[in-house]
């Protein structure tokens, strides 16, 4: 899968398709989803698994690396979906978990676990230094990102030395997770774009490296796309026109776009035409999921007696209050503006709960309830409406999984259209 990628930057058009979107989650409902929506698309199937979600500690998912591959071959035998066709990455990896540590700690926790990333079968390796730890400078000097990037790639050639691994440099994004602020973004400049792929090619070269710096194949640079809470910075073509240019001068390069979650159709094909050739999407997938089991719990409101409900958004929002790490220091205002953000924001810090063993019960009891008494057409036509249509039509099952995976599919669909050639 890997050769995908690297001739999809040589020339940026792989028979037909001209980028690659990347499924930035780790929620069951949102692979599944994916798989069975890429059945019928071209290319490898990218998802991604960043440092926080999961790593050699299990992250915030209890999950390790060969964890998360292991649930995404369950999954793909579930869906039908070939292994062959899955191309694993790893997000973000470098100190970020551990950077309230110091640096020499912090890096070895970062080294080991782009070794563990390797070692499980990850090919695409976003290897990522710039977060500042507990005894560095602010702001970090792009010289020192750029050696430890270097020693994170060289753990990584060191754990497999077949020539297999991609890697993607840069780190012009917010911290994994996303920043949940209302800023207007800038587009990276030539220059800074520059400046980064000379420290790094400097630092690979300079620790050996020069073999896999033939396999650095995209950097990651802020084409002025990104969401906060309750608003989206839509893609610009003409102010990142001058960065767009910069590949002409770098063949075999190309541009990873992170946050273009809830960009408008246009804007995503648009950033793919103009070398933004890797699209990666995450809380707007698991936003996609709230929205269907919420429309969900509403409908079950209406066909379950009180003592058997599974008062899913309830449980969530004690959850939520209870441990409110995920998502306080993200969501400013007032108690109102709290409650409102807990759940419709944007950046979607009610994605790291689905893993907590009460909202998890609720959620069976969801399932379980209306898979009992059925989902009446009408409350559908009121509550999923788009769902409601391919019911009627007969190209859909009215079932409470098949309901979440298509909304969640909806989502994916501008991103598969932006990434084939036309």
């Amino acid at each position: 899968m890997t050769p995908f990628l690297q001739q999809l930057a040589r020339s940026r058009s792989v028979n037909g398709q001209r980028g690659i979107y990347s499924v930035c989650s780790a929620h069951p409902y949102v692979l599944e989803a994916a798989m069975r929506r890429h059945l019928s698309a071209d290319g490898p199937l990218l998802v991604e698994a960043t440092c926080n979600q999961v790593n050699q500690f299990g992250g915030y998912t209890g999950m390790k690396p060969g964890d998360f591959r292991e649930l995404l071959h369950r999954i793909a035998v579930r869906a039908g979906f070939s292994r062959n066709r899955l191309l694993l990455g790893g997000d973000h990896l470098g100190p970020f978990p551990w950077q309230h540590l110091p640096a020499d700690q912090a890096m070895s926790n970062a080294c080991e676990m782009v070794s563990l990333f390797v070692h499980e079968g990850y090919r695409k390796i976003h290897l990522d230094a710039s977060m500042a730890c507990a005894d560095d400078r602010h702001p970090l000097p792009n010289i020192v990102i750029a050696e430890r990037a270097a020693k994170l790639c060289a753990a990584a050639e060191q754990t497999d030395q077949r020539d297999e691994l991609v890697y993607i440099i840069g780190t012009e994004v917010p911290t994994p997770g996303g920043s949940g602020e209302e800023t207007e973004f800038s587009v990276t400049t030539p220059d800074d774009a520059e400046q980064a792929l000379r420290v790094h090619r400097q630092a690979f070269s300079t620790a050996g490296l020069d073999h896999a710096w033939n396999r650095v194949i995209a950097l990651v640079v802020q084409p002025g796309v990104e969401f906060g809470n309750e608003s989206v910075e839509d893609y610009e073509p003409e102010k990142a026109a001058l960065l767009s240019a910069l590949l002409e001068r770098h063949p075999g390069l190309v541009f990873e776009a992170h946050s273009t979650d809830y960009q408008r159709p246009q804007g995503l094909a648009a950033l793919v035409r103009d070398g933004f050739s890797i699209l990666k999407v995450g809380p707007a997938l698991t936003y996609a999921m709230r929205q269907a089991l919420f429309a969900l719990a509403v409908i079950e409101d209406e066909c379950v007696s009180p003592g058997q409900k599974s008062n899913l958004r309830q449980r969530i929002e004690d959850v939520m209050v209870k441990n409110p790490g995920y998502w306080q220091k993200h969501y400013p205002g007032s108690a109102d503006e709290q409650h409102r953000l807990r759940v419709h924001s944007y950046s979607d810090r009610i994605r790291y709960y689905w893993n907590d063993p009460e909202v998890k019960a609720a959620v069976e009891s969801l399932l379980a309830n209306l898979e009992c008494c059925g989902i009446p057409e009408t409350l559908l036509s009121d509550y999923l409406p788009v769902q409601y249509q391919k019911v009627r039509g007969g190209t859909l099952e009215n079932k409470v999984l098949p309901l979440v995976f298509d909304t969640v599919a909806e989502m994916l669909e501008p991103y598969i259209a932006a990434c084939r050639v036309g």
